[in-house]
């Protein structure tokens, strides 16, 4: 008899918590013009810079929609060069498995686990960023089941570097209907990545919580470079100009994959979790953008974590606005960059 797993309840399906907790029509409607406009920066119709940016997992509903609130209005100042996704990460992959994993398990990160009231606590915080900031937002597709408790709210997907190769992620973002960013894997294999866009790219039957399924496949699968970790233990980046190169090089080994995107992830390998390198690498990125036109066209995003205090604490710290997690970017620093980028698009002949 299996003694090592206790079923402890039951838990409502997706639609049972969309029936409980549902959206206004208002909400609907801002979803599907966003979805759009996102869509149109993937396909080329927009030249709009993405930015996916907020706290490495949002962790306070208050402090998460103080930080949406300011990011909002500086949203409302580069609308013409920059249309900003936040972060809103509500389960976190931990390398040993161990430690906080996010609001859908712990609303309260100093209380025990409660995956009923993470399920509500984390539709609610994303009905109340849409509702009062106009954002639709961005999630890691940790646990794909999960995926319809959040999917007429969410604008964008984050394939993990730990779950890229999981044939269920890969399947899964084959149906989800917005863009799924599969980020390279830990040691750095480009062509794991590159598969995993073929994967979701094309149709497929699965099991997906207990239902046959079939799926069309999503044209908005792409990469996200979000560098490596050697044999050794050690950070590599990946964002650099000859990187960037190559990827555009692994794309044409494809010829069949439509709408060829790159996002480039600022933190973690890239910046060896330096979260201030962020600023030096997103320039560095627009650098590059800049002098090669093939590069220009790929790249049509950056992901920033950032937040409204400098760094990260232990959860008994209780900073406000200050991650538990990785480490952000402070919010004055996250302006200016922002503005800084929006000037050095603003800069260049289109």
């Amino acid at each position: 008899m299996d003694m090592q797993m206790k079923f402890a309840r039951k838990l409502p399906t997706p639609q049972e918590i969309k029936d409980r907790f549902p959206l206004s029509e208002k909400i609907r409607a801002l979803k599907e013009a966003r979805d759009s406009e996102i869509a149109d920066v993937f396909t080329g119709k927009s030249d709009k810079l993405l930015l996916i940016i907020g706290p490495c997992s949002a962790d306070n509903e208050d402090a998460v929609l103080d930080y949406m609130t300011r990011l909002r209005k500086v949203q409302d100042k580069v609308a013409d060069e920059i249309l900003i996704i936040p972060r809103v990460y509500t389960n976190k992959p931990r390398t040993t498995g161990l430690g906080y994993k996010g609001m859908l398990h712990q609303p309260d990160p100093t209380k025990a686990e409660d995956m009923l009231d993470g399920l509500i606590a984390i539709r609610h915080m994303h009905t109340r960023v849409v509702e009062e900031t106009g954002f639709t937002c961005a999630e890691e597709m940790l646990y794909p089941g999960n995926h319809r408790y959040l999917s007429d709210l969410l604008a964008y997907v984050a394939i993990g570097a730990r779950s890229v190769e999981n044939q269920e992620h890969r399947l899964t973002a084959s149906g989800i209907g917005i863009p799924a960013g599969m980020k390279n894997p830990t040691g750095g294999d480009l062509s794991v990545m590159m598969n995993a866009i073929v994967a979701a790219q094309n149709p497929h039957t699965f099991i997906y919580r207990g239902w046959e399924v079939n799926t069309t496949g999503n044209p908005l699968t792409h990469a996200i470079l979000r560098g490596y970790v050697d044999k050794f233990g050690r950070s590599h980046p990946n964002y650099h100009y000859e990187d960037l190169m190559n990827v555009i090089e692994g794309y044409e080994e494809h010829p069949d994959l439509m709408n060829p995107a790159i996002i480039v992830d600022c933190n973690h390998a890239n910046s060896g979790k330096k979260y201030l390198e962020q600023v030096r690498i997103a320039k560095d990125v627009m650098h590059s953008c800049q002098i090669s036109r093939d590069i220009k066209g790929i790249v049509k995003g950056l992901m920033i974590e950032s937040y409204i205090e400098d760094g990260n604490q232990k959860i008994e710290d209780g900073v406000y606005g200050k991650s538990i997690t990785d480490p952000c970017l402070g919010w004055e620093k996250t302006e200016r960059l922002i503005f800084d980028l929006a000037d050095m698009l603003s800069g260049e002949s289109r």
